[in-house]
């Protein structure tokens, strides 16, 4: 009794956060409402709409995967090799993590905002040291382009998430036995192979972690893309969950009004989605890191 009892907060802040809410969201998904009318029954409509007639979302799904593969290439090995440099105990080593970790807390709006201004195409920082080392002549427009508005977002991205994830690779690499190392050495065995003989075999239950929480948490990304390009050129860098806020809260556009129970059925789409990409991943990985 006293176990459930203990239980019962979390068990109840559970229910009430994260059940209610995604059968409130299901509910809603079946209705045609706005927020003001009465809400209308229309069964499937709103996901025959959203797989039949809505090319944006899945326009929007796409731009979503290229911008997590992208931010996974340069993201995940970027953390892996600070972690390695920078475990140790050494003083300078904990003000290099405490830089690199900082970006972590500072608020995505802000992030946004600075890369915003950072990438400006006449004023931006970046194009005036560009065009003081020669390296381009007219200002490039960033923000005109998918391709290179989706490399801001993927900078901004990796500039703002490479951090915790180094601090969780930290993590891995000091639960490591340092005996094994000190045999290795004894052995004569080159760095190299230490780390891909040793470190990396033992880092890959931390690492398995580390790339769900990647996923997830990229898939999800909504607020960066808001503040920084808020779906433009044209909507071509629009990702599937800031496409999906647009319709809930009317934003983008004077005229547009809340769709509630459309927002709902492509929250409840993506979770599906987001639920098998995270379910394979898992199915893959299973086995990864259980002999260490």
């Amino acid at each position: 009794m006293q176990a459930y009892l203990m239980l019962a907060p979390m068990l109840i802040g559970f229910a009430l956060f994260t059940i209610y809410p995604m059968l409130w969201l299901i509910r809603w998904s079946w209705f045609d409402y706005n927020g003001i009318s009465t809400a209308k029954f229309i069964g499937f409509d709103n996901y025959v709409r959203a797989f039949m007639r809505d090319s944006h979302y899945w326009q929007s799904l796409l731009n979503t995967s290229f911008i997590v593969v992208v931010k996974f290439v340069l993201e995940i090995p970027l953390a892996l090799f600070l972690a390695v440099v920078l475990n140790s105990n050494k003083k300078i080593n904990s003000l290099f993590r405490t830089i690199f970790f900082s970006p972590t807390i500072v608020s995505t709006a802000i992030v946004g905002i600075v890369f915003f201004l950072m990438f400006e195409p006449f004023q931006g920082a970046v194009n005036q040291l560009l065009k003081s080392a020669n390296i381009i002549d007219a200002p490039i427009n960033w923000f005109g382009d998918k391709w290179l508005a989706d490399i801001v977002i993927v900078i901004a991205s990796v500039w703002k998430g490479f951090g915790v994830n180094m601090i969780f690779f930290i993590m891995g690499l000091q639960n490591i036995p340092q005996d094994i190392y000190e045999c290795a050495d004894i052995d004569g065995v080159t760095k190299w192979k230490k780390f891909s003989h040793i470190t990396l075999p033992m880092l890959a239950s931390t690492g398995k972690v580390v790339m769900m929480l990647f996923i997830v948490n990229s898939i999800k990304m909504s607020d960066l893309v808001l503040v920084l390009t808020n779906g433009q050129p044209g909507g071509s860098t629009e990702v599937v969950m800031s496409y999906t806020f647009k319709f809930f809260f009317s934003y983008g556009a004077a005229d547009m009004v809340s769709q509630y129970g459309y927002s709902s059925a492509l929250a409840v789409i993506t979770a599906i989605i987001l639920s098998i990409v995270v379910g394979l991943y898992m199915t893959l990985t299973k086995n990864v890191g259980d002999h260490y």
